[in-house]
């Protein structure tokens, strides 16, 4: 299989979780379908699989940027990888303070929110390549990452079974207590008893991630002197997929689906479903090549948010911000709740504009090969 190719399937399969990630987060009104919002503790909705499909494909990306440097430590990648994980993270507090701003408090500080989306990004980022790098200098073929994988959801597992993980109260579940202990209750997300993207938490979602670098490492990983067969890489990642979500689901007999505490069962179901899907992008992409009329304005959709990520998200969370406190977010639903009175395909249609302003910001810089990258 040729990297651009490989690579194509992989942008399409990001292309597709970022636009359903800007489109889940830009509902308007109070009527919006409950598949469309997370699920508010246990349980999972389709909304509930758009970030850590983003983390299992950073967790790919990861494998395949990492093996031009043959996963060798050296003080040019050690810098890369430390500058990307500090802007990603600056990022993410940088959204965290436009919303702040916006809501007529820009200098109030001392209630900046520290965590969110684009910092957990930062910090899962940072921990898979430094593990990554650090295993290389010991074991060559990886060897030692599935133990850290393993490692880190059992002590999750035994932290959050012990000490009232599932808990719908902050004053009894340790994960908002070590949020509040070390970080602070003025600089936590308030709207669930736990912040979702809190600092305990965050071990299963470097074990997530390094799960789509393990899968991918597996997946694309040949012989000496043996070609690149895409048949292989599909199998790998089905059989992965199929694997992860078989135990996944096992697992929710002691610990339920929770997307909020990013309990171990989600990260197996998640990161399994997210192997079978890039499974089949490279079935049908790479090894059918099925590039009908129908399907290619969905794949060059696709391929205008896949290979500028982080610029459309993040453009996406700053307009919805400034949207929402100047009232064009109200005013257009409720021009498009006059045209369509039903509230909840109302939502939608706002949802799905703000998508296709996006679609049409990123429209020239993927036509002329434009990549905006850390």
């Amino acid at each position: 299989m040729k990297s651009s190719n490989r690579l194509i399937s992989l942008d399409v399969f990001r292309g597709l979780t970022v636009m359903f990630m800007i489109f889940v987060n830009n509902g308007a009104g109070e009527q919006i379908f409950a598949t469309l919002q997370h699920s508010k503790w246990n349980g999972m909705t389709p909304c509930d699989l758009v970030f850590p499909f983003f983390l299992f494909i950073m967790g790919v990306s990861t494998y395949l940027s990492l093996k031009k440097s043959d996963f060798k430590w050296s003080r040019a990648v050690a810098w890369k990888v430390t500058k990307r994980t500090l802007l990603l993270f600056l990022i993410g507090l940088a959204i965290n303070w436009v919303d702040m701003a916006c809501s007529g408090r820009p200098l109030d500080f001392a209630h900046l929110r520290i965590m969110g989306v684009m910092q957990r990004i930062a910090l899962c980022y940072g921990f898979t390549a430094f593990l990554v790098l650090v295993d290389g200098l010991f074991s060559p073929k990886m060897q030692g990452i599935p133990g850290v994988i393993i490692g880190f959801l059992i002590i999750y597992s035994g932290q959050i079974l012990l000490f009232g993980g599932y808990d719908y109260d902050s004053q009894t579940n340790i994960l908002a207590q070590v949020d509040q202990w070390i970080l602070g209750p003025d600089h936590l997300y308030h709207k669930s008893p736990v912040d979702p993207e809190g600092l305990l938490s965050t071990l299963p979602a470097v074990a997530h991630t390094l799960m789509g670098f393990m899968t991918a490492h597996w997946a694309f990983s040949k012989e000496a002197g043996e070609p690149s067969d895409p048949h292989r890489v599909m199998s790998r990642f089905l059989l992965c997929g199929a694997l992860f979500v078989w135990i996944g689901f096992l697992l929710t007999f002691a610990m339920p689906l929770n997307k909020r505490i990013w309990s171990p069962s989600y990260v197996l179901v998640t990161c399994g479903l997210a192997a079978l899907a890039q499974g089949m992008l490279v079935y049908w992409l790479d090894l059918r090549k099925r590039q009908s009329d129908k399907m290619q304005p969905m794949t060059a959709t696709s391929l205008i948010f896949g290979t500028n990520p982080l610029f459309l998200y993040v453009a996406s969370e700053v307009i919805g911000i400034v949207f929402g406190a100047i009232g064009l977010k109200m005013g257009i639903y409720d021009v498009l709740h006059a045209v369509i009175t039903n509230g909840y395909w109302a939502s939608v249609a706002y949802a799905a504009l703000f998508v296709g302003l996006h679609a049409l910001m990123g429209y020239p810089l993927w036509k002329r090969h434009i990549y905006i990258k850390l």
